[in-house]
């Protein structure tokens, strides 16, 4: 669904997770997805067939080329996601990137750099961030303060794949980047950047994190626990527990089946597409010459975490 104005997007690659954000796009009147780049042509053009994607380029440079492109979403493998976004950036293009942005406090500095220097807006993809029920979760949050503990986890089964990015050392896969990142990204919205951390991990694949456990200190004495696994049985919650009472929810990271409880009474929310919501406040903030939700100080404290948790387990 488009209207005049909206904002022209180009998708850099065919990665999986394409389907959902191009599902979100449809929903988003000021998204217009005109363009993709796959480094095999038959691939990009069967996927822009499936689609409705008007134009294949054969390598993301081309991509990067076209002037009609204003926007690029990079869902590339994590090691790739900071050298395609300032290539992105450098070629005029405002970027979405698909979390997490590095677990690099200097790189993600870097990338933003590159955006102010470009004129151009970079945001890291969390979507669960634009979801309803987290919004509830953090004005409840409020509530129920001085919090005490908050507690998070996200796992699921993967099989080991020595072809699957997510296994593979060397594109920055594991556990803690692929689902943890959610979990850090939820401890920090609810109880702020992290004071000390302490990982532990368990290794799989060719040395990556098959399962990881943490323990955070937050401001003001707060604790944040989370863990995170690929061979465990499915699971996602948020547990917050305050002087004033204690918060759940359940299908925090994706909002298929959102359920939130204050002291075990429901809390209502809303149905939402995440994606959309997420596309849809992007493309505003593009046409407003306005900040995105999700900005540097948000990236770059994640990538702050993210790299202490990876230090700390190794």
């Amino acid at each position: 669904m488009t209207e005049a104005g909206a904002v022209r997007w180009g998708v850099l690659s065919t990665a999986r997770i394409n389907q959902k954000v191009l599902a979100g796009a449809r929903l988003a009147s000021n998204v217009d997805v005109v363009a993709v780049g796959s480094r095999d042509r038959a691939r990009g053009e069967a996927f822009a067939a499936e689609h409705g994607i008007a134009r294949v380029h054969g390598s993301y440079e081309d991509l990067l080329a076209d002037d009609e492109v204003e926007a690029v979403y990079v869902p590339l493998p994590n090691s790739l996601h900071v050298p395609w976004s300032i290539k992105a950036l450098e070629a005029g293009k405002h970027v979405l990137c698909e979390k997490p942005l590095t677990r690099r406090a200097a790189d993600a500095e870097a990338a933003f750099d590159a955006a102010e220097r470009a004129g151009r807006l970079l945001m890291e993809g969390f979507m669960w961030r634009y979801h309803p029920q987290t919004e509830a979760l953090a004005r409840l949050a409020r509530e129920i303060a001085p919090l005490r503990l908050v507690r998070a986890a996200f796992g699921f089964s993967l099989p080991p794949d020595p072809a699957n990015v997510r296994w593979q050392s060397a594109l920055e896969g594991g556990a803690l980047m692929d689902v943890g990142c959610y979990c850090v990204s939820a401890l920090r919205l609810l109880g702020g950047e992290p004071e000390e951390v302490s990982a532990e991990a368990v290794e799989g694949g060719d040395g990556v994190d098959a399962r990881l456990a943490a323990v955070l200190r937050l401001p003001g004495g707060v604790l944040g626990t989370f863990d995170c696994g690929f061979d465990v049985a499915p699971r996602g919650v948020i547990e917050v527990v305050g002087e004033g009472g204690t918060l759940v929810a359940e299908d925090p990271w994706h909002g298929r089946s959102p359920r939130l409880t204050r002291d075990g009474a429901e809390v209502p929310v809303e149905a939402a597409d995440p994606y959309a919501l997420e596309v849809e406040d992007f493309s505003a903030a593009i046409r407003e010459g306005r900040p995105p939700r999700l900005g540097r100080e948000d990236a770059v404290g994640q990538a702050r975490a993210l790299e202490a948790l990876h230090e700390s387990a190794r």
